[in-house]
């Protein structure tokens, strides 16, 4: 993705089943949970590097000893950070003889993190404010274990505002902020609910109170609570828990938006936002970790019991798209194969850009992420080009004129040449505040390999997807115009991106997409201003209704062009003009059938086709465009 674009966190839970002396004797260290945990959110860094938090709770502590800890930050390189402490800490309890590694025990009644129970989080900030106190974990703790609870998820609400109400409602007075404070609020209602349920059961018993904890741990039932907590809940989550008690619970939201996997054997349960982390980690293969299944919540009592099953009723599956194309790790089996697929569906697309003259076109990408879609689409055009070469060789013994010159020229003249063209040099640091000092910094951030492109060549770079075009326009193309193309193309493997996220990917001003604003432009040559207009006044219009009653406005600004005409006018949008080179520029975008058959197993596409699974999804359209129209910058959730 050219553009900088904040996206989904990640999540991370480690449940050991194990005592602590179990894996320093196999694994030869204490802190066997605590290592797993880094090597898990490092797996996965790519998800958020905002923030990062971790948490843990130890079982069976005894009255009077800390059970649970957090720690969190907003610093630089936040994830190194936080476990170079810890484990700087733990040193030099060693060294002073307070923890002696070999009595696992010390281990755990004086280290924070040695403990049964470990969590972590990603932050990338898509809503709220954005400081320490806004990352993941988020703790609301009290005296009783049971009515202890921590809480990190990848997810965001689009209804937090009726969510607070709800709390208000009550008689509770919430601290707005993030739908995070929303969402552990009302978990936490309920679960001191089921608490104070029990535990005036067995004191109307006259069961001694030092007993009672014991038998509300015991008879506690995470799945009940979610059940009623979330009913009302309407975006897309996968949102992990730790009760003080010990119990656990890792939840997915039944539309399978935000992703979950877990692995579970004889020593410990784990869960992640990415499967090929849980592989790597665990040294598993891919049949061995499972998808938490979207609607079902997997819960671990603190006995260490597992269980999956569903918190609310199923619904229409639209798993985020964008994981396949873009987020996650390309190192997954699965995404690995359909990323080429997204390449290789580019292949007649690309072949009308260059005019079938393959000898006249070099193939590369930009930036890294592209690179295994990249190879997809050379996949797709060798094989293109061997069909058209068999059927030229077939033709020419049929007509009895095939010899070496013939060959020569079919075979070694006009074959696909994909290049290395952009190379990321270093991460320049934008101390340049001024706009225009920023722009030339950035697009020093790559360099070119000078000489393999010529003049008459059309130079191809495959990109996973345009969201904002700014880039794209002020940093890319003019680097790859050192090159000295005839044209350049631009492909990318996502379609257009014309409508705004409201599940946690941070893309919901409609204003800056560079697709909505080219149909915006062919709205006005076209002499139908007054659109635009008739759009926002439906928008506001919808405000009084139910949120099951809204409808998307929006398309009517596309309805009226073709895909073809809205690339072109991108194209248009995006051309440096600011720059002496004067060649050509087209931008290709794969279309959503095209998508939808490289990405079977993910086809929530709103934020191509404007078709959101949940109601809130149209509440965040609706507000997008208004602010748009109204001029009003920020995110519309």
């Amino acid at each position: 993705m050219s553009d900088s674009l904040k996206h989904e966190c990640g999540i991370a839970v480690i449940r050991l089943l194990k005592p602590l002396e179990y894996y320093a004797e196999k694994y030869g260290s204490p802190l066997y949970g605590f290592h797993q945990l880094f090597l898990l959110m490092e797996k996965q860094h790519n998800r958020g590097q905002d923030g990062a938090g971790i948490g843990a709770v130890k079982l069976n502590v005894a009255p009077g000893k800390p059970y649970m800890a957090r720690e969190r930050t907003i610093k630089q390189n936040p994830l190194s950070r936080i476990f170079k402490g810890q484990m700087k800490a733990y040193r030099k309890m060693v060294d002073r003889g307070v923890i002696f590694p070999e009595f696992p025990h010390t281990v755990k009644e004086h280290f924070d993190y040695g403990a049964e129970l470990l969590m972590g989080h990603l932050r990338y900030g898509t809503s709220g404010s954005y400081e320490a106190a806004t990352c993941h974990p988020f703790l609301r703790q009290s005296n009783w274990p049971t009515r202890s609870l921590m809480l990190a998820g990848n997810f965001t609400i689009t209804n937090e505002k009726e969510l607070n109400q709800t709390l208000i409602n009550r008689g509770q007075h919430p601290i707005f902020g993030t739908d995070t404070k929303a969402v552990i609020e009302e978990i936490g209602f309920h679960l001191d609910e089921a608490h104070d349920a029990i535990y005036h059961a067995k004191r109307d018993q006259e069961i001694p109170g030092a007993q009672i904890p014991d038998l509300i741990s015991r008879e506690l039932d995470p799945l009940r609570i979610l059940k009623k907590a979330s009913k009302s809940w309407d975006g897309g989550f996968a949102i992990a828990g730790m009760i003080g008690n010990g119990d656990t619970f890792v939840m997915r939201d039944a539309h399978g938006i935000r992703p979950c996997f877990y692995i579970k054997n004889e020593e410990v349960i784990a869960f992640a936002s990415e499967r090929v982390a849980l592989m790597t980690i665990f040294d598993q293969p891919a049949e061995n970790v499972h998808e938490v299944t979207p609607g079902h919540a997997a819960v671990i009592k603190n006995s260490g019991e597992f269980s999956l099953k569903p918190f609310t009723e199923p619904a229409t599956l639209s798993p985020c798209s964008f994981e396949r194309i873009y987020f996650s790790r390309g190192n997954d089996p699965d995404i690995y194969r359909e990323r080429k697929d997204l390449g290789a569906a580019l292949v007649g697309q690309i072949v009308s850009a260059i005019g079938d003259d393959f000898g006249r076109s070099v193939f590369s990408f930009i930036p890294n992420t592209a690179e295994v879609a990249y190879h997809g689409l050379m996949d797709g055009l060798r094989t293109y080009r061997r069909s058209q070469v068999k059927s030229a060789i077939l033709d020419a013994q049929q007509k009895g004129v095939l010899d070496d010159k013939l060959l020569d020229e079919l075979i070694m003249n006009n074959w696909p040449r994909g290049e290395k063209v952009a190379h990321k040099d270093i991460k320049l640091r934008t101390f340049i505040s001024q706009e225009k000092g920023r722009a030339q910094l950035v697009s020093h951030v790559y360099d070119i390999t000078y000489g393999v492109v010529q003049p008459e060549d059309v130079l191809v770079c495959v990109d996973d997807s345009i969201v904002r075009g700014t880039t794209l326009k002020e940093s890319i193309l003019k680097i790859l115009t050192r090159t000295n193309p005839r044209k350049i193309v631009i492909a990318s493997t996502a379609p257009q991106i014309r409508y705004p996220d409201g599940y946690g990917i941070d893309m919901s001003e409609l204003g800056k997409f560079i697709a909505f604003k080219a149909a915006v432009e062919l709205v006005k040559e076209s002499g139908n201003e007054m659109l635009l207009q008739e759009v926002y006044e439906a928008c506001v219009a919808q405000a009084k209704k139910p949120i099951d009653q809204l409808q998307n406005y929006v398309k009517r600004i596309y309805d009226g062009f073709s895909d073809e005409q809205i690339a072109a006018k991108v194209s248009d949008l995006v051309y440096p003009h600011d720059i002496q080179w004067k060649g050509a520029i087209d931008v290709v975008y794969l279309s959503i059938e095209k998508m939808r058959a490289a990405l079977p197993n993910n086809n929530g596409d709103w934020y191509f086709s404007g078709n959101y699974p949940t109601p809130g999804g149209y509440s965040v359209l609706n507000r997008a465009y208004i602010n748009y129209y109204e001029n009003v910058q920020g995110r519309s959730y």
